[in-house]
């Protein structure tokens, strides 16, 4: 009979779940992870599913959950599809930027966002608008809102006037963007001339507006 190794701790032993770990990477979400961050932090499926039945843990769409005792925060609609659809890939755009960096009236119809062209098979999700971009996003064209990574300033009015956010709107966004600090005249101008004539001259006009 063989020697048995007393004291040796077992795998299953060392395996259990980081609970700490995984609310920590749930606070700075609004309160949801995906299951990818759960079975990183050591939750099995078989832990998540026992969550989720005695309610410590809401299933909210495949792939993602939210602690049930975190406080409700606005636009939480944004942050849940943002996580659903890959913030290793996705950025909040075009309305939806519009609305969190405070550019404009704009109500969203749906949670705006845009991955590059390669991703654009994605599912369909309810209430989530999907835009396709093969321009690269530069580090110029991000910042972060509510913990979400979300187009710039400027990115975001060029974005939204291509794809016909209301003349109006953009015209706010070109406005609050330049007397904020957020968008300089001379960025915008160059970067609006490679959107087309429309684009151009609908931020060529707010911008004379706003020196007027």
């Amino acid at each position: 009979m063989g020697d048995i190794a007393i004291g040796a701790p077992t795998q299953r032993a060392t395996a259990r779940p980081d609970h700490s770990r995984l609310f920590e990477i749930a606070s700075e979400q609004g309160g949801y992870f995906t299951a990818e961050q759960a079975r990183e932090c050591r939750y099995s499926w078989a832990l998540l599913a026992h969550h989720v039945k005695s309610r410590r843990f809401l299933r909210v769409r495949r792939g993602l959950y939210r602690y049930r005792e975190y406080p409700s925060s606005p636009r939480e609609d944004v942050l849940a599809a943002w996580l659903a659809v890959g913030k290793e890939s996705a950025v909040v755009s075009h309305d939806s930027a519009l609305d969190l960096l405070d550019l404009s009236d704009v109500i969203p119809d749906a949670a705006h966002l845009t991955v590059p062209r390669s991703r654009r098979n994605l599912p369909t999700l309810p209430g989530v608008r999907i835009h396709t971009t093969v321009r690269p996003l530069r580090p110029s064209d991000v910042t972060h809102r509510d913990g979400m990574v979300v187009t710039s300033a400027a990115r975001t009015i060029l974005d939204a006037a291509e794809a016909g956010t209301a003349p109006d709107q953009v015209e706010l966004a070109v406005v609050e963007a330049v007397e904020r600090g957020l968008a300089a005249p001379d960025q915008l101008r160059r970067d609006a001339a490679g959107r087309g004539r429309r684009v151009a001259t609908l931020v060529a006009g707010a911008l004379r507006r706003l020196s007027a």
